[in-house]
């Protein structure tokens, strides 16, 4: 062998072996919070059927999915599923012969079979609901004056359009439900025995449930979101929930789960609702809040405030959906829904996003870790950059090749309590 050849292996070699050395030291994300909160990841079906199917968006190739995969396993140490467990995926036809658990199976076996802490997201939602479930024979209040019922929709945001969902369009959500309905007591009884099947079928495995999903109104004074839900059962509708839900599964912890909730006015909102429900016994253990933010906001003090007036509530705290936007378009948008997705992740990059990125995780993880007596569990909205709902805003720990970026350093020096990176 040519001494060059040899060396050039020689250098393979220790490159590889300080490779090794700087993964034995660095310490995952689970193991750095252990003695704090569940640090988790949103996964999609391809992730958690271990194969490359079609599926939310996603495009992988097996290479691609094995390494998500194993990023998952090494990094957290909770799950939620994106989305096989709303109505839409899991019980998409009317009746008992209505559901397809396959996804949904697959999903808890996953976390089961690895040890992880499991959460079940989401019960009641205004999007991705199938029409059939609003679906009757009566005729909605003021069919023939549907003119004068549409200012209703005027104080809320883009987030209540009609069919409006997280994860496509075509459903019964926000206010395009206009058909025949359900009676009350019909709606009643299908959101009881979906509850009852869906918490029942996965009893003791999944140990947290979003129960309700953005129930509360964007804008205006309305206190909730003008759904199906509220028009057909009325606003008691959020209690029969988490009843049912409860009878199902009486260990399981219980959240009420939104976004936007770093704002004040609708953050008060939220603190309103969920005293109310308090005040009526109404199972309510946790309060689920979104997080899907931008590098420009909130700073560490706003999402201190946020949390401290959460904490007045008495309850746990979940940050359920974190994401921290990159793009220019997303810089003044705290919203959740993919219908915004195009103007949130325009206009590329802001200027120097990997440093931004860092220091608004940073100020986020300090937060948490400031309240680590509430915050109980931590969810990234999804595994890398390229599954993100937000791919091209660039949101996440690890880019679309399961790297870690700056910002994985930041949030591991929050947790030893190191100072941020001089600049």
């Amino acid at each position: 062998m040519k001494p060059s050849a040899l060396f050039g292996l020689l250098a393979l070699a220790l490159l590889a072996v300080g490779a090794t050395a700087r993964s034995a030291e660095t310490p995952t994300l689970k193991d750095a919070y252990k003695d704090k909160f569940y640090i988790g990841a949103a996964i999609n079906r391809t992730i958690a059927t271990d194969a490359a199917v079609p599926a939310e968006n996603v495009n992988r190739t097996p290479e691609q999915v094995a390494k998500d995969i194993a990023l998952v396993k090494q990094q957290f140490n909770q799950i939620a599923p994106e989305n096989d467990l709303k109505w839409a995926l899991i019980h998409p036809r009317e009746g008992a012969d209505g559901y397809d658990f396959g996804p949904a199976d697959a999903f808890v076996n996953f976390g089961v079979s690895n040890h992880m802490y499991i959460v079940g997201h989401t019960l009641v939602w205004h999007g991705q609901t199938p029409r059939w479930v609003f679906q009757g024979t009566n005729l909605p209040p003021s069919l023939t004056n549907a003119a004068s019922a549409a200012p209703a929709a005027t104080d809320a945001a883009a987030t209540n359009a009609p069919g409006g969902g997280r994860f496509g369009r075509g459903f019964a959500g926000g206010l395009g439900f206009t058909g025949p309905r359900a009676s009350r007591e019909e709606l009643l009884e299908r959101l009881r025995d979906h509850i009852h099947t869906v918490v029942g079928r996965y009893k003791g495995r999944i140990k947290v449930w979003d129960v309700v999903n953005e129930a509360v109104a964007e804008g205006g004074t309305n206190l909730l979101r003008n759904s199906p839900w509220l028009q057909i059962i009325g606003p008691d509708f959020i209690a029969k929930a988490f009843q049912y839900a409860h009878e199902a599964d009486p260990d399981a912890i219980l959240r009420y789960n939104d976004y936007g909730l770093e704002n004040p006015a609708k953050r008060r909102k939220l603190i309103t609702l969920i005293k109310s429900l308090q005040e009526q016994h109404v199972p309510v253990m946790a309060i689920g809040s979104q997080t899907h933010v931008n590098v420009s906001s909130p700073s560490f003090d706003a999402e201190d405030q946020a949390l401290t007036e959460l904490e007045t509530l008495g309850l746990p705290i979940h940050i359920t959906e974190l994401d921290v936007n990159s793009a220019q378009g997303g810089q003044r948008n705290t919203g959740a829904d993919i219908a915004n997705n195009t103007t949130t992740t325009q206009d590329g990059l802001v200027q120097d996003a990997d440093r931004r990125l860092a220091d608004a995780y940073s100020g986020l993880f300090r937060a948490f870790v400031k309240h680590d007596k509430s915050v109980k569990v931590v969810t990234f909205w999804g595994v890398n950059d390229a599954v993100s709902w937000r791919a091209r805003g660039r949101p996440l720990l690890f880019d679309g090749n399961d790297q870690p970026k700056p910002a994985f350093e930041a949030v591991l020096r929050v947790a030893s309590g190191e100072p941020p990176n001089p600049r």
